[in-house]
């Protein structure tokens, strides 16, 4: 803290003998006059006033690079002294000159005046003045000498200085100023800590002195020491601030601006690019050979370009590989004695490699969190590339700690993690290859759906109900999957199920059962009570479990915009089928012909109980587990001549099956609908009319 004392008079003054004439927040500078030293000397050669100045700076410094030390006089000797680590250091200069014709004015090479830089970080010093000859030989026009640091620009050297002066004079002088002794990294982990760096001020540690000094980020102004108090630049109203060539162009931006063209017109708009040209109006530019001159500078240039480049690159994937959590994963990874199921780090170039440069043809699926690409690694292993779209510098640490976990899921239903590349800007993730695409594909294409038996779906169904639980109960650190649905259903060679993308999962502490998150999901398959309260629980998978059994039973989307208002969510077409009677007319026709009756009673009541819009009253994911394994062993009764014939259906399946009653309420939230099924029942399967 400073104390300075300001009025309106000319005497207004810091310390002794100081007076402060402007303080700059954005340069970190007060301007102040200081008084000079001289010394006089009568015709006879003995001294008449020999003032030295002493200054003190207090926490102020110096500057160096605003201020020169000056010395005036035909036969004087300048010196300026000052302390530091307890030791005296000097300099100073000489200025001579045998008559007024010889010092030339706007000059102060060493003839009637010199001059000498001094170092960094002065914060007190002493100016002397002393002659050799006592001024004797230069007495008649020049009896005093004179020293003083004096602003750069602010004094020109003329020969009227010379002459004896009456009274000392103050010369203007720049002293640099920061706050605190510390850098600002130290400075940062202190409650005072002065720069509001969330509100467009930066720290940087002082150039010249210790301390550190907040400055408004570039496109702002204002005092950066205060809560807001750096405040956006409208380039737009100045024209020396803006680059557009035209003024009704500019748009300004936060903390910058943009330029546009007018309709019709293309280009950058700015005065020193293209500007603004009719489309109609081709610009053509003819490059002309310009001799092998010329070609050598081009391939020497292009040569220290892509030097440059690359140094560029591996600087950039060092700092990348540290940002994203490299150094801590190595050090959870190192932490993992005796484990067999250890996630490997992958390089950029061996990912590159392994998607050819990440080329188009390699794409085999696209999300809203990324795209998948299939790559083949050194030792000929297929792999898939996960490259996301989202990053979160706040949550690395978070981030690896879920690496390291979904490293160690080793499920034979759980697509496994084998790796991760941290040198890029968003991690890529590396996954065990599964070729025989997504559950989606094979019940809502066409060509698939048929050659899609019920027995299939079945175990399908069981094994990501078994893949589920696992993640709920049976790994290392309970996960919630958050995006259940059929494209997240991988299929091998044997129709074996995998579950996969774990781009929104989130791991739950054991001590807790719900986890309070951002709404995030696949609309259709969204949980209604976690839309309405934000708390996500192991129930809310459960709830999208159930809209991936409907799909396997009807074939038909999630959600379709294609379908009437009613049937448009397959979950609630679904509930008001069964409420309605009428479930038959929405199942898949080969699933009614081919599967057993009592095996889909079973799981259609298991989907209705999955689909409860409170997630107390669904199952947990071990109950439906077993269930459905429980489904696959009953004995099988092949539906046969099945036909939409009310009388017969409700022969085949029981006079006695009612449809329950139960309240139903609706509202629109995202998926635009929710509703209550408490009761647990079977269901005839009615034809609807």
């Amino acid at each position: 803290m400073f104390s300075i004392s300001c009025d309106d008079s000319l005497n207004a003054t810091i310390g002794r003998n100081v007076r402060v004439t402007n303080i700059s927040i954005e340069a970190h500078e007060m301007h102040v006059m200081a008084l000079e030293a001289r010394d006089c000397y009568n015709a006879s050669g003995s001294i008449e006033f020999n003032n030295s100045t002493w200054f003190r700076a207090g926490k102020f410094t110096i500057s160096t690079t605003k201020n020169q030390f000056t010395v005036l006089g035909c036969d004087t000797t300048g010196i300026i002294r000052w302390e530091k680590n307890e030791k005296i250091y000097s300099t100073g200069c000489r200025s001579q000159c045998n008559d007024l014709s010889t010092a030339v004015n706007g000059s102060c090479s060493g003839v009637g005046c010199c001059s000498v830089e001094f170092p960094d970080g002065l914060g007190n010093y002493n100016v002397s003045v002393f002659s050799f000859e006592n001024h004797t030989n230069v007495w008649n026009f020049n009896p005093c000498g004179y020293a003083f640091i004096v602003k750069k620009g602010k004094f020109n050297f003329s020969t009227d200085y010379l002459q004896k002066r009456e009274v000392r004079e103050r010369r203007p002088m720049v002293l640099d100023w920061a706050i605190g002794e510390e850098t600002c990294e130290k400075a940062r982990r202190k409650p005072n800590f002065a720069c509001h760096e969330d509100q467009n001020s930066d720290c940087h540690d002082a150039k010249t002195r210790s301390g550190y000094q907040c400055k408004c980020r570039q496109g702002y102004q204002g005092n950066p020491y205060l809560p807001h108090g750096c405040q956006d630049i409208n380039e737009c109203d100045n024209a020396t601030l803006n680059k557009c060539e035209r003024a009704e162009d500019c748009e300004n931006t936060e903390g910058d601006h943009i330029c546009l063209c007018p309709k019709w017109y293309h280009g950058d708009g700015t005065k020193d690019g293209g500007g603004c040209a009719p489309d109609f109006v081709l610009m053509i530019q003819i490059a002309i050979g310009t001799g092998v001159g010329f070609i050598s500078l081009l391939v020497l240039s292009s040569w220290v370009y892509f030097v440059l480049k690359k140094r560029k690159i591996v600087k950039l994937r060092e700092k990348f590989f540290q940002q994203n959590g490299g150094l801590i994963l190595h050090q959870r990874l190192g932490q993992q004695e005796g484990s067999t199921e250890t996630v490997k780090i992958f390089t950029v170039d061996e990912l590159q490699k392994a998607t050819k440069n990440y080329d188009e043809s390699r794409i085999i699926g696209r999300g809203g969190f990324g795209t998948v690409y299939k790559g083949f690694l050194a030792d000929n292993k297929i792999v898939a590339i996960k490259k996301s779209k989202i990053e979160d510098e706040n949550q690395i640490e978070q981030f690896i700690n879920e690496i390291v976990v979904l490293s160690q899921i080793n499920h034979r239903h759980v697509v496994k993690l084998l790796g991760c590349c941290l040198e890029t800007q968003v991690p890529l993730l590396v996954y065990e290859f599964v070729p025989n695409g997504t559950l989606f594909k094979h019940i809502h294409q066409e060509s698939n759906a048929s050659t899609f038996p019920w027995e299939t779906r079945l175990r399908i169904a069981a094994e990501t109900a078994e893949a589920i639980w696992y993640l709920h109960s049976a790994a290392s650190i309970p996960i919630i999957h958050r995006d259940v649905k059929s494209t997240n259903i991988l299929l091998d060679d044997d129709f074996t199920a995998k579950v996969s993308d774990f781009g929104t999962s989130r791991l739950v502490p054991r001590n807790q059962t719900q986890l309070a998150t951002v709404v995030q999901g696949t609309l259709g398959y969204l949980d209604p009570e976690y839309l309405q309260t934000n708390q996500l629980t192991e129930k809310s998978d459960v709830y999208s479990f159930g809209v991936v059994l409907v799909e396997l039973l009807t074939g038909k989307e999630a959600l379709s915009f294609a379908r009437s208002e009613e049937q448009r969510s397959l979950a609630m077409y679904f509930i008001s089928s069964i409420k309605e009677e009428r479930l038959l007319e929405i199942l898949e026709n080969h699933i009614v012909a081919e599967g057993n009756k009592e095996q889909i009673q079973q799981f259609v009541e298991l989907a209705r109980r999955c689909l409860a819009v409170k997630g107390d009253e669904r199952p947990t994911m071990r109950e439906v587990a077993m269930e459905l394994e429980g489904i696959r062993k009953m004995q099988k009764h092949l539906w046969v001549n099945m036909v939409a014939n009310s009388e017969e259906v409700e022969h085949l399946l029981g006079e006695t099956c009612e449809a329950n009653k139960y309240g139903e309420s609706s509202s629109t939230i995202t998926t635009g609908y929710h509703h209550s099924m408490n009761d647990h029942g079977t269901y005839a399967l009615g034809d609807g009319r």
